[in-house]
């Protein structure tokens, strides 16, 4: 980390929006992430969870408001535009910069793998009945990591277009997002364009899955635009947010799921691969940016406002790894007390009651989790240099890839322990080896 400059007339104030924007992201991932795991009891046992997307189809409309991995990539794109900027000009290597990006996400997620294949170890040794429930939504959530990682590699792309193309970027990337989308469905009638989501869907094909870099790409790309002020106002943000609506109505009625978020890989899904449809959310998302920017500076002049985003801001990393693993005490808590946990069927009395419950039990027992982690994080040797070489870095990034997509696949059994040993490479590979002598 970089020491402020002694001359602070140089230093700018910190904009405290964009650190608002990641906070709220932050939150409404948590709590959607615990909102949708459905415990399933059995004579007051936890023996299985289930989606909440899976057992209730109208619940993919939530998703177009709690779907805010876009809005995080937009944010940090709008953050870190200035900086590749400056370091392009000045040519240094960008490379250098995401390595730093890459072993600040790989050491916390070497203490998260190495725990969860402490707690597999003991729930085998010992009859544990929690963590075969909740093995896939332990890891899955590492996902975005990759995501992350995998765009801002391509920042300093993303910056040369938005110097060269302006705007004209982001419509080269819906353009191309949409023909890997006709390509899919293959329509041969006008008839079958107005389908156009069904058809695509229905055809898992190698191609579909270059719209995982383009489509993300964009919130990237739109990221850049709005800190270069090629679009602001709250006029620009309402628009944005009708074009937003009239998107998703539209290409949702043509075939494309409901959902934004889930979905299996080679099935009906607007995430793996990623569809014009999910681009909908990112203007939404994009248009309220803009809409409520003046109201939410108002509220960030407040102090206490301005506590919480920093507070929030401070824990993002470990808030995000370590949510889920809450659930574990969560179910535990929640059957010793006889809570009403047991997700029932959407609709029937009791199931949003339930799923309060279940919320207020994850909210409390991450709560010492969480205060065990920074316990841990702040005894961290903290100025760990990152690797300049590109060999390391190359060696480092792939290392941290296929750990993370390990421990996704396989689940906390035995994907945490085969992840583990990819990310703590990774972890080794992205850093300076001291000098002996």
């Amino acid at each position: 980390m970089q020491q402020p400059s002694d001359n602070r007339t140089e230093a700018a104030p910190r904009d405290r929006y964009p650190d608002a924007l990641r906070a709220l992201a932050l939150l409404v991932v948590v709590f959607g992430h615990w909102l949708a795991t459905l415990p399933r009891l059995d004579e007051g046992l936890m023996v299985d969870t289930d989606h909440l997307l899976v057992v209730w189809e109208g619940a993919g409309m939530l998703t177009w408001v709690v779907q805010v991995v876009p809005l995080f990539v937009f944010v940090s794109a709008a953050v870190s535009a200035t900086g590749v900027r400056r370091r392009l000009s000045d040519g240094h290597r960008q490379l250098h910069w995401w390595a730093g990006r890459a072993l600040a996400l790989a050491r916390p997620t070497v203490t998260y793998l190495a725990v969860l294949v402490a707690v597999a170890l003991l729930s085998r040794y010992t009859g544990g009945r929690f963590l075969a429930p909740l093995n896939h939504s332990l890891t899955i959530h590492l996902w975005f990591l990759l995501m992350l990682l995998g765009v801002q590699a391509l920042l300093p792309l993303s910056v040369r277009a938005d110097r060269r193309l302006g705007l004209r970027a982001v419509g080269l990337l819906v353009g191309v997002a949409a023909l890997i989308d006709l390509l899919r469905a293959q329509p041969g009638s006008l008839a079958d364009l107005l389908r156009l989501g069904e058809l695509a869907t229905d055809h898992a094909t190698v191609l579909g899955w270059v719209n995982l870099m383009v489509v993300w790409l964009l919130p990237q790309q739109l990221g850049i635009a709005w800190r270069q002020g090629r679009f602001a106002g709250t006029g620009m943000g309402f628009m944005l947010i009708v074009l937003g609506l009239v998107w998703l109505g539209a290409t949702v009625s043509s075939g494309y799921p409901l959902a934004m978020v889930d979905g299996e890989v080679g099935g009906r899904s607007n995430l793996l691969p990623p569809t014009l449809a999910l681009m909908g959310v990112m203007w939404l998302q994009v248009g309220a940016v803009l809409a409520f920017e003046s109201t939410a500076r108002r509220l960030l002049a407040r102090h206490s406002i301005r506590r919480l985003v920093a507070l929030l801001g401070a824990l993002g990393m470990p808030l995000y790894l370590w949510h889920k693993f809450a659930e574990l005490p969560a179910a535990w808590l929640g059957e010793k007390l006889g809570a009403p946990i047991d997700a029932g069927v959407p609709g029937e009395a009791g199931f949003w009651w339930g799923r309060l419950v279940w919320v207020l039990l994850c909210v409390l027992m991450v709560t010492p989790v969480m205060g065990a982690v920074v316990a841990f994080e702040v005894r961290r040797r903290q100025d760990v240099v990152s690797a300049s070489g590109t060999r390391a870095i190359l060696a480092g990034g792939l290392a941290l890839f296929a750990g993370i997509l390990a421990s996704m696949a396989l689940g906390a059994i035995p994907g945490a322990l085969i992840g583990l040993l990819g990310v703590a490479a990774a972890s080794r590979l992205l850093r300076v080896r001291p000098q002996s002598g």
